[in-house]
């Protein structure tokens, strides 16, 4: 066996006969036995090891705590995320704003995390960053490189499905702003989902930064997607001010809401371009309900021909004649001056 160290001139050993330390000789210190073992470990090192333990037991809280608040930035597969666990606010993906994003995370990777909520072990669904997911996925399928396989991601806890929505609409009103139309149908379709009771209140909830003013335009073209949405095939590039003024004709002449719904269903328009065409040839037709009424001209004005009017004043025998209408034209003056040539 070991011999067990003895302390002999400690200044705590007090040299009195009577003492129980005197009778018996020194103190002896003694080694810790790990459990488990026969051999003795030195005091430090068992220190050493329950430090490490306790150290290892806190880096390992922290860890678990930054991960769930969403200060841990998680690696994950492509394949483990559910693009479609929210209803997308985006109606689609535009060619020329994303090639520039391809080319950034081609050259320097993804530098902004995306959003996602734990569904399940190892399952992940979509918040925010549904165009860097799709980027990395194009990525991958034209180069094969693994480091486009992989999306970094910060884990949120939304409250509510409200709160996950939210988050999302607010990721990309900042990033890259939604169209009116956009705006307008994810509300509808948070409603129609049961995520929001009314339109009201999800423009409020979801647009909660914008103004009033802003919100009620978004509201418009709620009416618009609920009309049109299945016959608009380019319905995300409808300017603000041609959709609110097709919102209010559709408003004034429901009766013709549903030619124009048949007539875009019957014959789609190819682009963007004709599409708007027709919609602003809807908004600038008169209602062909109620009959033109005739213009009722005063006694001093005749219409010597359609467009042109000529109007008498000055008294009978000094008068003062006055053409006017959307006929006298350069054309029209003209004429009439080479007439009053000739008949001079």
């Amino acid at each position: 066996m070991a011999k067990r160290r003895r302390l002999t001139s400690s200044p705590f050993l007090a040299e009195d006969s009577g003492s129980d330390r005197a009778q018996n000789g020194p103190l002896e210190i003694k080694a810790f036995l790990r459990p488990g073992l026969g051999a003795p470990a030195p005091i430090a090192q068992v220190v050493a090891e329950a430090s490490a333990q306790a150290a290892l037991t806190e880096l390992s809280d922290a860890m678990a705590r930054a991960r769930a608040e969403g200060r841990l930035v998680l690696r994950l597969a492509l394949d483990q995320i559910d693009c479609d666990h929210l209803m997308r606010d985006r109606i689609g993906l535009d060619e020329e704003e994303l090639a520039p994003l391809m080319t950034s995370l081609r050259s320097h990777g993804q530098r902004t995390p995306v959003e996602v909520v734990e569904l399940s072990s190892g399952r992940f669904g979509l918040i925010s960053g549904w165009r860097r997911i799709q980027a990395l996925t194009r990525l991958f399928a034209e180069t094969g490189e693994p480091r486009f396989a992989e999306v970094q991601a910060l884990l949120r806890q939304p409250g509510s499905a409200q709160e996950a929505y939210v988050a999302m609409v607010e990721e990309n009103e900042i990033r890259l702003g939604l169209s009116y139309y956009e705006r307008a149908r994810i509300a509808a379709r948070a409603v129609d989902a049961g995520v929001f009771e009314t339109e009201k209140q999800a423009l409020q909830r979801l647009f909660a930064s914008a103004s009033r003013s802003r919100r009620s335009k978004i509201g418009s073209f709620v009416s618009l997607y609920r009309l049109l949405d299945e016959v608009l095939r380019f319905p995300a590039a409808l300017p603000e001010r041609l959709g609110l003024a097709l919102a209010q004709a559709l408003d004034q002449r429901p009766a013709e809401a549903q030619a124009l719904v048949e007539g875009l269903a019957a014959d789609p328009a190819p682009d963007p371009a004709g599409e708007q065409a027709r919609l602003a040839a809807f908004v600038s037709r008169k209602t062909g309900s109620e009959p033109a009424k005739p213009r009722v001209l005063p006694p001093s004005v005749k219409e010597m021909r359609p467009g042109v009017f000529l109007e008498v004043s000055g008294g009978w025998s000094r008068p003062v004649l006055t053409l006017s209408g959307p006929r006298v034209d350069p054309d029209f003056r003209d004429a009439l001056e080479r007439w009053l040539a000739a008949h001079g």
